[in-house]
């Protein structure tokens, strides 16, 4: 099986965008382009990262000679604008495109080096997910993981679906294309209606 890979270019929007989220929560928490930095770096290639090093893959980006740019790029890029220019709900949309997408290639790429399916689904989510939840840790916030919005669980329908459809004698291209696009769909359905996962409730 051949690990997928997005165009260059819909790569490196996805990476920019994981980045703008950790470089603009940097910003808003009032530090210094250095932390500013870290934080676009952590977050745009941290889920990646952790899933080539688990695998046995060369890691990702270090090799390529646009990610590191790329990042830094939309690090400056955060802090040279006002933080009211990324209000709304662009941001959110475009980085529940990004979670769909790198879920599945994840999951994919864990597959293609003979991963078994079910710790497959976990790099996905690992890919897709990691990055935030080292940027809320640094910023002291509660993590993705604590959250109860449908974040996580968006990535594993995507990564599951992935892995499963692997099993089947259909083409793969086919597979992961429907694969992220219901993991972006419950992500979607989340933003629009506050969907969320009930929280353990049961009395000792």
């Amino acid at each position: 099986m051949i690990a997928p890979t997005l165009p260059p270019l819909l790569d490196l929007a996805g990476i920019a965008v994981f980045a703008l989220s950790g470089a603009l929560l940097a910003t808003r928490l009032k530090q210094t382009i250095v932390t500013v930095a870290f934080f676009a770096l952590v977050t745009g290639v941290g889920g990646g990262s952790v899933r080539d090093l688990l695998i046995g893959a060369p890691v990702f980006w270090v090799h390529d000679p646009w990610v590191a740019p790329v990042i830094l790029l939309t690090a400056l890029i955060a802090w040279f604008t006002p933080n009211r220019w990324w209000e709304g709900k662009v941001l959110d949309w475009a980085d529940a495109l990004g979670l769909a997408a790198y879920a599945v290639l994840g999951t994919a790429k864990a597959l293609s080096y003979d991963v078994e399916p079910v710790p497959a689904i976990l790099m996905g989510v690992i890919t897709g997910c990691v990055g935030g939840v080292i940027r809320d840790v640094l910023a002291g916030l509660p993590s993705i993981l604590m959250r109860p919005e449908l974040y996580v669980t968006a990535a594993a329908l995507g990564a599951t679906l992935c892995a499963l459809g692997s099993l089947l004698p259909v083409p793969q291209g086919t597979v992961w294309a429907l694969a992220a696009l219901a993991a972006f769909a419950l992500r979607g359905a989340a933003l629009i209606w506050r969907i969320e996962l009930p929280p353990y409730s049961r009395e000792t």
